[in-house]
């Protein structure tokens, strides 16, 4: 037994509220500048108009809202299904306490690879796995196994070459699979002008904790895109700042 505050607290008790704590951490971290965020916020709004209503008898509308809250389980398991997913599948693939060990060489060897292909307008898009797996994504494209250089990564998406369409697949310093398919993001009217490359890795991004990087053929730039967020016209430095800060 500890005391606290004048008040006898067990072992068990501070341990129920460290794991607490723990959890609440972890929920934040995976919600933080991401539109679950958003929805949280208007959830705390929801109750604090419950809690108003109940307070100054507004009998119609405490009634409607007790029966929507009666379902709010169900409700927060509709409105974050993806992230729920998203985040039991980083914490099962240990993002919380893994570390990257990617090498400086090879980011420059993709970077220059990116840089070169956006000079010359050939699309491209490189998915490079983190802690996430992507077998089911690899087994549906063309398994390589091989080292990554600028000129294996340009002759891949050279055009009308037999891996140029789909994705390649980079892991643990190798490229892993070429031509293979990633989910589309669903993307909003505002951002409908972006290519099916860009969808791809926005899809993929908003899914695992990949990094993807797309060049556009049509306008020979540079994107990325983390967790969702899609990063456009950048030069050869800021990619590789974004690779590094990243993968480093």
């Amino acid at each position: 037994m500890f005391e606290l505050l004048g008040f006898q607290i067990s072992w068990k008790e501070l341990l129920d509220i460290g794991l607490v704590g723990v959890v609440y951490f972890y929920v934040i971290l995976l919600v933080r500048g991401t539109r679950a965020a958003a929805i949280i916020w208007g959830l705390f709004v929801i109750l604090f108009v419950y809690y108003t209503s109940d307070v100054f008898g507004l009998y119609t509308l405490n009634w409607l809202l007790t029966n929507f809250l009666s379902s709010i389980f169900l409700i927060i398991v509709i409105l974050f299904q993806r992230d729920i997913r998203k985040g039991l599948a980083q914490m099962g693939a240990g993002r919380f306490w893994r570390k990257n060990d990617f090498k400086i060489a090879v980011i420059d060897e993709i970077c220059s690879a990116m840089d070169s292909m956006a000079r010359r307008k050939i699309g491209a898009l490189v998915v490079i796995q983190k802690n996430v797996p992507l077998g089911d994504i690899i087994e549906k494209g063309v398994e390589i196994d091989s080292k990554i250089t600028k000129q294996l990564l340009i002759n891949i998406f050279w055009p009308d070459t037999p891996l140029h369409d789909g994705a390649v697949v980079i892991n643990s310093n190798r490229i892993v699979a070429a031509s293979c398919i990633l989910p589309l993001a669903q993307v909003s009217t505002r951002k409908s002008a972006i290519g099916t490359r860009h969808r791809a890795a926005l899809g993929i991004s908003e899914e695992t904790d990949v990094i993807a990087i797309a060049v556009s053929e049509e306008r020979g730039t540079i994107s990325v895109a983390i967790g969702g967020k899609l990063t456009t016209s950048l030069d050869i430095i800021r990619l590789k700042r974004v690779l590094k800060n990243t993968l480093s």
